[in-house]
């Protein structure tokens, strides 16, 4: 789901609009990697596009019959591997620490022990982005000094909080996840899971949205309007990024260029 973001840039890109910092949690804190490490322009986010579309599902979440096995008899926390993920990240995040990003790069982890959120400012940039994208029972807990970090997605998937904390005070909000009523029930038990998380950071995000509008002004990019996609399928990037591209550029054609705070 996270593709859709790469078309929404492109469109806050060719308005003129540049991020002064950049918030990000589990997949935008990829995202937000590859941006900050490049200049805020058009091609940069065509590129980012180029690299979703060539993606498949053995790219990310390699089949492994070993570590899912591991991982179900409670020997491994985690059963996909991850050297893939890790092998991405490095490939296209051109700068080794977060404070070395062109652009402020700041992501969002959660701790494993606490159950706190964690914001990652300063440190190695692929632990980061690897800790805020550790998807719970999927991808291995990154440990970080005394931690063990996990997807921050899990407790503050859109991290407005985080990007008034540090200062903003005009955030542009790029939702991989739509909020809207689901039109039929979903199918399947990976679909159900989806769909339960899919609430629960939707409520996140508008109660998110309420708490903070007299202290920013908050502007959300429409996420795309497909449903039935599961985040292991691969083949509908080209639509994400279409069609979140086409309802960003509808709902922005008034808005005038400036300098943005972007929570992804």
């Amino acid at each position: 789901m996270g593709a859709c973001q790469a078309g929404m840039i492109e469109v806050l890109y060719e308005r003129g609009m540049r991020p002064d910092m950049l918030v990000g949690t589990s997949v935008g804190a990829i995202n937000a990697g590859f941006l900050a490490s490049r200049p805020p322009t058009v091609r940069t986010a065509r590129e980012l596009q180029r690299i979703w579309r060539g993606m498949n599902r053995s790219r990310i979440f390699p089949a492994n019959a070993l570590t899912a096995g591991l991982g179900l008899l409670g020997m491994r926390d985690h059963s996909v591997p991850v050297g893939s993920l890790r092998r991405l990240v490095r490939e296209h995040v051109e700068v080794d620490r977060l404070e070395d990003a062109s652009t402020p790069l700041h992501v969002v982890a959660a701790d494993v022990m606490s159950g706190e959120e964690v914001l990652l400012s300063e440190g190695p940039v692929v632990d980061a982005i690897l800790a805020s994208a550790a998807i719970p029972g999927v991808f291995p807990a990154v440990s970080w000094e005394t931690r063990k970090l996990m997807d921050g997605g899990v407790l503050n998937n859109t991290p407005i909080s985080h990007a008034v904390a540090l200062g903003a005070e005009r955030i542009i909000v790029l939702p991989a996840i739509g909020t809207k009523r689901l039109c039929r029930l979903p199918r399947g038990a990976l679909a159900s899971g989806v769909a339960a998380v899919s609430r629960a950071i939707g409520q996140r995000l508008a109660d998110d949205l309420i708490r903070y509008q007299d202290q920013a002004e908050l502007i959300v990019l429409p996420a795309p309007a497909v449903s039935g996609i599961l985040p292991t399928d691969f083949a509908h990037t080209g639509e994400l990024i279409e069609e979140a591209a086409r309802r960003s550029r509808a709902q922005l054609a008034d808005a005038a260029p400036a300098h943005l705070r972007l929570a992804a």
